[in-house]
């Protein structure tokens, strides 16, 4: 098989390298460990992210000669790997949302290729979140219509707010401005996912307050903190509580 791949590759010079290619796939595969490097969302184009030519036991002095680079597009178009040191850089702007949306884990597959003789080596490289985005609620500006006959304890659910960030950094908690009738509570579902819901503390009175203004705050778990607000207004509706009355007892004609 190795005598017909080299006498494939001497008639067709421009198969070399597919050829060259299929016989490190077929024989002698990836060379594949437990490498990983990480590197910050956001981190400037030139961060370097870990030292390739060390961590693969390579010689910086042969790279060029080796002609040492990343082996797909992909691996290209994040990242490059410097001649002169080994090492991988980030090469363009790397946007975790953008790259694995709300994954709780963000890792790109980077392919790197030596020849003389051909080595393939395969590593991963973790995009660690940064936060960089606030917390924000799908309606800004919420209205809630309520009986004042609602009983107390009665619970009224709110919307969630959004956050593209994930972990740490994603919404953890929420909290309501003070008030003469509303408290917070909110529940935590198993996947960690946080609902806001208005519990009514004291029966509405719409005689005394026909409407109420509330702001709903969710905070993330980033250092800074970074926060995001819906305004509520609660519209208290009229129930027929008052029987009319004349403003005398008697009249005369």
């Amino acid at each position: 098989m190795h005598a017909d791949m080299e006498s494939v590759s001497l008639q067709r010079p421009a198969w070399k390298w597919q050829v060259l290619s299929l016989f490190s796939l077929c024989g002698w595969g990836w060379v594949s460990g437990q490498i990983r490097y990480s590197v910050l969302e956001e981190s400037e184009v030139g961060t370097a992210v870990g030292n390739v030519a060390q961590d693969l036991g390579l010689k910086v002095e042969q790279l060029a000669g080796r002609r040492l680079r990343l082996g797909s597009e992909e691996s290209r178009q994040h990242f490059a790997v410097r001649l002169d040191s080994g090492v991988l850089v980030v090469s363009e702007r790397l946007d975790r949302e953008r790259l694995c949306g709300a994954a709780a884990s963000c890792v790109l597959s980077v392919q790197v290729v030596a020849e003389n003789p051909l080595q393939l080596f395969r590593l991963e490289v973790e995009i660690l979140d940064l936060n960089d985005n606030s917390p924000s609620f799908p309606t800004a500006h919420r209205s809630l219509r309520i009986a004042e006959s609602a009983a107390v304890a009665t619970r009224f659910p709110l919307e969630s707010a959004q956050d593209p960030d994930v972990g740490t950094n994603a919404v953890s908690s929420y909290r309501l401005n003070p008030n003469s009738h509303f408290s917070l509570d909110v529940k935590q579902l198993q996947d960690g996912k946080l609902f806001p819901e208005l519990v009514l503390e004291r029966t509405l009175d719409r005689e005394e307050q026909p409407e109420l203004q509330l702001v709903l705050t969710a905070v993330d778990g980033g250092s800074p903190a970074r926060s995001g607000t819906a305004q509520i207004t609660v519209q208290v509706l009229d129930i027929n509580d008052n029987a009319p009355a004349f403003d005398r007892a008697t009249y005369k004609w």
